[in-house]
């Protein structure tokens, strides 16, 4: 059937609002970004800041870090773990498998634009460092403060009233203007002064600050240049520009001063030398360029092609807490009312748009990925370096990247991956003598695979690749691409061939990775040794599972190297397979080892229930079984303490089918996981259960990860509509989720039973379709470019 999408109209505001600035407070600012470009908006009435970052300022340069006697003392390591010495196993492992230096890269801010309001008022007159922009002056007390984020526009705001002035800032970091803009007004003439200035780090800081050069250009803008740590360190550079409607701009030494203007517009910009030659040449063209362009001009632009991404999705949950009511609170107000027991689905919803937000805003064709941080780091030694740790978060961060229809945002992942397979083939012959490519728990933006800091229950574990790779057979997966195929399979067969050389027999014929460690648990033997290194992990075996399954199934599909087929596919069936302990819990190592922490934040070994696809209600009824009997033993002890852990948590249950254990754990992401402007909180900071729950929402809502055979043997997906969906979600609507199979799904419900259905599919396809609880399916067929309607 064709016709218009049934839920077109769904559209909905979806805006997150405060009715007071900032302050100093990072986890109370806004975010913006065009994948490139991040900016934190705080709002601030007098004394303002925009931290600014640009995606490829990180610490310093390539290096090898490969440890030249890791091959030589591998054997060594093995042995004493086979003979239960963990202990000296571990240290020898600290000397022998560390990184030389043992240290990676880390993401750093760009700078800061600080913003000096003369409101009558000292810090507009005597400001000079971020220190004093933090000091926001106690006597302003403005009339009708709000402070908001358009997540449909991706524009910022603030607005206020003081002396009987009203004025109103805006802000948007454009993608196709390389620009962060800053648009401020007033409604009486000649009322806006200030003082704008670049600064980097702390004042007393010599090793950010000092570092830096800046110049005032066309007596109206600011260049701030540096390099980042090492002789082969990353050179950047920020610039501002403004133009003022009425009243003064000029320069004096390194500030802008502007008084008496009607209205300002304000261009900032970053780059750096990982793209650029000149960087500081780069950042000037783009400020002039959008100050020619106009704030009309650059919203139109920005906003067209943030909806170009936004609008594809649109979510309405009813049931609750009136949803136009809840609207008229403040987001923290309704965060806060929802740690007090106050079911709010509106504001699960506005979560979920806020992470396909997050998403469009880090992670853009051309763009590096989000990292832990996404693209908003405002310190210089951040948590855990804000790199890519490939142990769970980076992938979780693409976790809603198909299902959300944001395909695209996925592709610097890819590039990422691509850049990788140079130095992880070095790591994979330097450390274990193996052919193909490999990576351990992290990397950096220079792709460094080798080992990164020393802990015992991370660095260590070389299935980083390996789960990396996954996500490319997930993309052809959504979207039936093969030219796409032929780019992912050089690292399948790469990533493949590492292991293939790697896999050692254990005492039972099966084929393990040895050492490993399941991320970042420790188990205790019998003889009371604790550890983290292993022979085998189930996580090692769930990931090879399906690494070796998409590496053959690929080179099929292209018709390539029959012989590394056989080869791939004789080690897949000698992996150890799923195993239940005596608890009737999911073994989390080869044997049925105590857990030293029950409640630990991983759930490594439920990977093959998510992301994998090999434990399912339907197709291994035991397996899930055990899974869920895990997740009770898990969540008893403590677990899902971190965001997220928490939003993993989500996930496995919308595969167990559980909505009401689905909503019970998304609100409890957001009671205690998230924090005033909605960011995730590891504690700190980090944005991966951000990108988490949104994809587990969107679980409970469709599920294409099962198949089933057709009639001449084809395997085709089945389609689950609304398989997790709670009581509490009595009616609602989703426009634009995708699945597996290259279809596009529209769902509305009324009290738990479907209302109407619509799937579209622009290169047609068959599929089995699945509603709710009822296990029977039925296939459907929808011919190219057009829909099926029900």
């Amino acid at each position: 059937m064709n016709g218009r999408p049934m839920t077109a109209s769904l559209q909905c505001s979806r805006e997150l609002w405060y009715d007071e600035p900032a302050g100093l407070d990072w986890n109370r600012a806004l975010p913006l970004g065009s994948g490139r470009l991040g900016a934190m908006v705080f709002g601030n009435v007098a004394a303002d800041r925009l931290a600014l970052n640009e995606d490829a300022v990180w610490s310093g340069g390539p290096r090898n870090r490969n440890n030249p006697d890791a091959l030589r003392l591998l054997p060594e390591i093995r042995r004493l773990i086979d003979e239960g010495q963990l202990a000296a196993a571990h240290a020898l492992a600290a000397d022998a498998l560390a990184g030389t230096p043992d240290i990676m890269r880390f993401y750093e801010p760009l700078a800061d634009a600080l913003l000096f309001f003369d409101h009558g008022c000292t810090p507009a007159a005597t400001a000079d460092s971020l220190a004093n922009a933090r000091a926001e002056v106690a006597e302003i007390v403005p009339c009708g403060y709000r402070r908001w984020l358009d997540l449909g526009s991706a524009v910022a705001g603030v607005e206020y009233a003081l002396d009987g002035v009203k004025y109103r800032r805006e802000h948007l970091a454009s993608a196709p203007d390389a620009v962060v803009a800053v648009r401020i007004a007033a409604d009486r003439p000649g009322r806006i002064s200030f003082r704008l200035r670049l600064d980097r780090g702390e004042p007393d800081n010599y090793a950010t600050r000092y570092l830096d050069t800046i110049r005032a250009f066309d007596r109206q803008g600011l260049e701030l240049s540096g390099r980042t740590a090492g002789a082969d360190g990353v050179r950047f550079s920020a610039a501002v520009a403004v133009r003022a409607s009425g009243g003064s701009v000029t320069t004096i030494g390194d500030t802008v001063v502007v008084r008496d203007a009607d209205s300002v517009l304000i261009a900032v910009a970053g780059a750096s030398s990982f793209r650029e030659s000149d960087p500081a040449g780069a950042a000037v063209r783009a400020v002039r360029a959008a100050l020619e362009k106009g704030w009309e001009a650059l919203v139109a632009s920005h906003e067209a092609e943030h909806r170009r991404y936004f609008d594809r999705v649109a979510l309405r949950l009813g049931g609750g807490a009136d949803a136009g009511e809840a609207r008229r609170l403040p987001t923290d107000q309704r965060l806060e009312r929802m740690r007090e027991g106050v079911d709010d689905p509106d504001l699960l919803a506005l979560y979920f748009d806020y992470g396909r937000y997050l998403l469009i805003a880090s992670s853009r064709p051309g763009s590096l990925p989000a990292t832990l941080q996404g693209i908003w780091n405002q310190d210089f030694s951040p948590a855990w370096g804000s790199k890519w740790t490939i142990n769970i978060n980076t992938e979780m961060n693409y976790w809603p990247a198909e299902t959300c229809n944001l395909a695209e945002c996925h592709t610097p992942l890819f590039d990422l991956l691509e850049r990788m397979v140079e130095p992880g083939t070095r790591t994979a012959q330097a450390m274990y003598g193996c052919r193909g490519f490999m990576a351990h728990h992290n990397t950096d933006i220079w792709a460094d695979t080798a080992p990164t800091d020393r802990n015992m229950g991370a660095s260590y574990w070389l299935m980083g690749a390996a789960w990396l790779s996954l996500h490319l057979w997930e993309h052809f997966a959504f979207s039936g691409d093969r030219a796409f195929l032929q780019r992912a399979w050089p690292i399948f067969r790469e990533a493949s061939r590492f292991f293939l050389d790697y896999l050692v027999p254990d005492s039972k014929g099966r084929l393990v990775v040895f050492p490993s460690s399941s991320p970042e648990n420790v188990y205790r033997l019998p003889n009371g040794e604790c550890g983290t290194l292993c022979a085998g992990t189930t996580m090692d075996g769930a990931i090879l599972d399906l690494l070796f399954r998409r590496a053959r199934k690929t080179a099929e599909i292209l018709d390539v190297e029959p012989e590394l087929r056989v080869e791939i596919e004789s080690a897949r069936l000698r992996l150890p397979p799923l195993a239940i302990g005596g608890a009737g819990r999911i073994l989390e190592w080869p044997e049925d080892y105590e857990e030293v922490e029950p409640g630990h934040r991983h759930v490594s070994h439920l990977f093959a229930l998510f992301p994998g696809d090999q434990i399912s209600p339907a197709q291994t009824p035991a397996l899930a079984a055990a899974a869920r009997r895990t997740l009770d033993h898990r969540l008893s002890h403590g677990g899902g303490h971190t965001g997220w852990s928490r939003a993993w948590i989500i996930n496995f249950w919308a595969r167990l089918l559980d909505g009401e254990k689905c909503l019970e754990n998304l609100r409890a992401l957001l009671a205690k996981s998230t924090l005033p402007n909605l960011f995730d909180d590891h504690p700190p900071f980090q944005i991966d259960g951000n990108f988490g729950g949104a994809a587990g929402l969107a679980e409970m809502l469709l599920q294409s990860h099962e198949t089933a055979a057709d009639d001449d043997g084809a395997a085709l997906p089945i389609l689950h509509l609304l398989p997790a969906l709670p009581g509490a979600w009595r009616q609602g609507a989703v426009r634009g989720l995708r699945a597996r199979g290259g279809f596009e799904v529209d769902v509305s419900w009324q009290d738990g039973n479907r209302a109407a259905v619509e799937i579209r599919s622009a290169r047609g396809g068959a599929f089995f379709l699945r509603m709710g609880a009822n296990p029977a399916t039925q296939r459907i067929a929808i011919p190219p470019g057009e829909s099926w309607r029900a």
